[in-house]
């Protein structure tokens, strides 16, 4: 079956009305301004409708009302015979265009209020990427202990367990990428993140604008909020990398070294304190011989030169312990 916009379904009333007559007395299609009327009255929207129906009822009447009494005077019209019968029709359609398109924002509004994700399975929104209020505990490190280097056009930082290779979502070359409908400078630490991590752990090297399209498509991104926290071990499955999720409560210091001195990555979700004043995903990439972690902040080179206390680290991530949160293990594909 052919669908026709509201316009076209408009202009085909009017193309009607002026065709010349030939002297013979024709039947009008008045079956076909019923049926443009009532596909006018499909253009509210079928899915969202059906939802409404189910969950708000008084708004559902509220909205269909109006089509149902425009599409029962159009109907009414095409009942009784003559042009002045079919200009009804038309006039009773493109008033029913007009309620669609008032009643398509209504629905809008309601279907963002009742899908709203639950906070606890967001990284807390970091949009506004405002320095932390904490101060550096330390000097950068001395580039004999780390470093961030050129390695054939990319950058690497040097010194932990695994050189990594690093991008940060702020440069202003970046400044036209999005992550959805989102800036990535503003709202992809999450897919910056991931990109560093799957790029130091496999022989992919991926860019953060097209992990931010695969995190879109997989349905980890959430519209002005940054990631949901399943993004983490699905990015991770996705890749084929090793994924454990640790919990902060029974971690064992030495375990978490072991891993980060032997080539294991660590991604850790950060709330307020020294990386960020909301929520923000940073890498934990290896440790010093004085036993300090080295991190990779996508926000951040010099708090990725900076050589940070297990402590504190420890103290300042977020307090969500969903799908793995806060603190995940990445380790080499198997093979």
């Amino acid at each position: 079956m052919r669908h026709q916009t509201q316009e076209q379904a408009l202009e085909e009333l009017r193309r009607l009305k002026k065709r010349p007559s030939s002297g013979k007395k024709k039947k009008i299609p008045w079956l076909r301004y019923a049926a443009v009327v009532l596909l006018a009255a499909a253009c509210i929207g079928g899915a969202e409708l059906a939802a409404c129906r189910f969950f708000a009822p008084a708004l559902y009447e509220e909205l269909t009302e109006p089509v149902r009494h425009a599409a029962g005077k159009a109907l009414e019209a095409a009942g009784r015979a003559g042009t002045a019968a079919a200009e009804r029709a038309g006039q009773a359609a493109a008033a029913l265009a007009v309620r669609a398109g008032e009643a398509r924002a209504a629905l809008r509004d309601w279907m963002e209020e009742v899908t709203a994700p639950p906070p606890e399975l967001l990284a807390e929104d970091d949009s506004t990427l405002a320095q932390p209020e904490a101060p550096p505990p330390r000097e950068i490190l001395d580039p004999l202990i780390s470093d961030l280097i050129f390695r054939e056009g990319q950058e690497v930082l040097t010194g932990g367990g695994v050189d990594v290779v690093y991008f940060n979502q702020t440069d202003e070359a970046r400044a036209e990428q999005t992550y959805g409908s989102d800036p990535l400078s503003t709202h992809g630490c999450g897919p910056t993140a991931m990109a560093m991590a799957v790029s130091s752990l496999t022989e992919e090297t991926v860019d953060p604008a097209d992990m931010a399209a695969l995190c879109v498509r997989r349905g980890y991104w959430c519209k002005s909020h940054g990631s949901y926290l399943s993004m983490v071990q699905g990015v991770a499955e996705a890749y084929g990398l090793g994924c454990q999720v640790l919990d902060p409560e029974t971690l064992e210091a030495d375990d978490l070294y072991l891993r980060l001195s032997t080539g294991d990555i660590a991604v850790a979700l950060m709330a307020k304190g020294h990386f960020t004043k909301g929520g923000h995903f940073i890498l934990l990439r290896g440790t010093t011989l004085s036993g300090e972690i080295l991190v990779a902040d996508p926000a951040s080179r010099d708090r990725s030169l900076i050589p940070w206390d297990l402590s504190l680290i420890l103290e300042e991530l977020s307090p969500s312990r969903h799908n793995g949160a806060p603190l995940w293990v990445l380790s080499r594909p198997i093979g």
